[in-house]
């Protein structure tokens, strides 16, 4: 059962989300504000948080801040409805994804299992953990069964968000993916008109893995179809 902490000081809205994520089989802590949020994340080992970014004391900002310091833990934030800025800035900060509030509890589980997928082995037919071979193109290393990179021997933490979208685009490092496909395959959902999450991700992953040795761009932007990873 994957246990999970919603941080929003919405009582009401929390009680409801609460109730039905636990008839959809989770585990669910609560927390009111940003203090309470990051304590329990310090002290409790959960699989994902919900955060809102309106709380009292530290906003939902400066939560992930905090949290993204020493801690890769996957997060969905809630954000007001329309507002751009809110999503941006929380996908800049190392979300995983986000909502808009008010949010259909459908929709929200729905996200919520696609973050948790990420981060999950699959089993193998006979019920052992396949071993995928490390993926190689040029200076960075994938290991897929530890979900973890090196860049130029040196490792870089990414969040499971990154990681796939990083891993789809390896897989198919000198082609170029369409947003609509890199959607599906990295974030486990159709692409929606106005949605920046990719370009958001896209964007911390260059700044972590800098360019290439040339100085070449690591991950290209194809304008008005999708990126490509640099193959040497």
């Amino acid at each position: 059962m994957s246990r999970l902490l919603l941080a929003d000081d919405d009582v009401e809205l929390t009680a409801m989300l609460k109730e039905y994520l636990e008839r959809e089989g989770f585990s669910v802590d609560l927390a009111r504000d940003g203090e309470s949020a990051i304590a329990k994340v310090r002290r409790t080992a959960y699989d994902l948080l919900v955060l809102d970014v309106m709380m009292p004391g530290p906003n939902g900002f400066d939560v992930l801040r905090e949290i993204r310091s020493d801690s890769l833990l996957p997060v969905l934030m809630l954000t007001a409805r329309g507002d751009d800025v809110d999503s941006i800035v929380g996908l800049e900060l190392g979300a995983d994804d986000y909502l808009p509030k008010p949010c259909n509890p459908r929709v929200l589980v729905a996200r919520i299992r696609a973050v948790l997928r990420r981060t999950e082995p699959h089993p193998e037919p006979d019920g052992g953990i396949p071993q995928p071979q490390i993926l190689q193109v040029g200076d960075l290393e994938l290991h897929p069964g530890a979900r973890r990179i090196l860049c130029r021997s040196v490792p870089v933490p990414l969040t499971s968000t990154e990681y796939s979208v990083l891993e789809v685009l390896v897989r198919e490092a000198g082609h170029v993916v369409p947003k609509a496909v890199l959607c599906e395959r990295a974030l486990g959902r159709k692409l929606a008109r106005y949605d920046r999450s990719l370009d958001m991700h896209i964007s911390s992953l260059r700044r972590k893995l800098g360019p290439m040795d040339g100085g070449d761009e690591r991950i290209k932007t194809v304008r008005g179809v999708g990126y490509q990873y640099t193959r040497n």
